[in-house]
């Protein structure tokens, strides 16, 4: 799809940055965003205001009035409501030429498998280890880029994951994961990370810049100090070890 004058008058400033043919890259791509929570409102926000054609976003969640110190995305009305109804329509208020697919539902291999193979990007914005090793499975075995965030605190990291190229999120899983509970978060701390994994997305989409592909970017926000990790494959790791030994 060409831009119009409307287009290239709202994305003036980053045309200027990336041009027009990028901008277009932009409006033809599909990113699915999974977790419209704290990483995910930061993801979604900009990602709309940047451009993206196509935004599909799963989360079963309900809004709750300990969510408002980190999801930018809903306010005191939005309470009760589902996080999927209210993004939808945000975003499309927010960016009106953009088209927003939700589904209020758990993230499980069946929904997976119909979205993932559909997106040109992932993004994990997810808050546990076990959904998000499912998302690396399906990303892996669609050769789908994924780009993974998360967040305790004050503190965050981010990597992306090229198949086939990159070390998965299987090879680098913590050895004893945290069980599905209440973590406890700075409201700002997944705001940062977020942006990053839209700067990310921006990046791997465009074929710009250099993605974090091998690397784990470690942030503490609480002493300003951010380091990056190289992170290598797994041989035997039992995700991603076939695919890319075939690459």
């Amino acid at each position: 799809m060409m831009l119009d004058e409307y287009d290239i008058s709202r994305y003036d400033r980053q045309i200027r940055v990336f041009g027009v043919e990028n901008q277009e890259k932009l409006r033809n791509s599909t990113v699915l965003v999974v977790g419209a929570g704290g990483l995910g409102s930061a993801v979604l926000t900009y990602l709309t205001y940047m451009g993206i054609g196509k935004l599909m976003v799963v989360d079963e969640g309900i809004v709750e009035l300990s969510n408002l110190n980190r999801q930018i995305l809903y306010n005191d009305s939005d309470i009760g409501k589902l996080k999927a109804d209210v993004v939808c329509r945000k975003l499309k208020e927010a960016n009106p030429r953009i088209y927003v697919e939700c589904f209020a539902r758990k993230f499980d291999r069946v929904l997976g498998e119909e979205l993932v193979k559909k997106a040109d990007v992932v993004i994990d914005a997810l808050d546990n280890w076990d959904d998000r090793l499912l998302l690396n499975e399906l990303c892996v075995k669609y050769k789908k880029p994924l780009i993974h965030a998360g967040v305790e605190g004050w503190y965050g990291q981010i990597t992306t994951v090229l198949p086939g190229k990159t070390p998965c999120l299987y090879c680098i899983k913590p050895s004893r994961r945290r069980a599905k509970s209440t973590i406890p978060v700075v409201g700002v701390t997944p705001g940062v990370l977020g942006v990053l994994e839209a700067a990310e997305a921006i990046k791997v989409i465009l074929n710009l810049g250099q993605p974090l592909y091998g690397r784990l970017l470690l942030i503490d926000l609480y002493t300003m100090e951010f380091r990056s990790i190289e992170i290598k494959r797994n041989p035997l790791c039992p995700v991603c070890s076939i695919l890319s030994a075939e690459s």
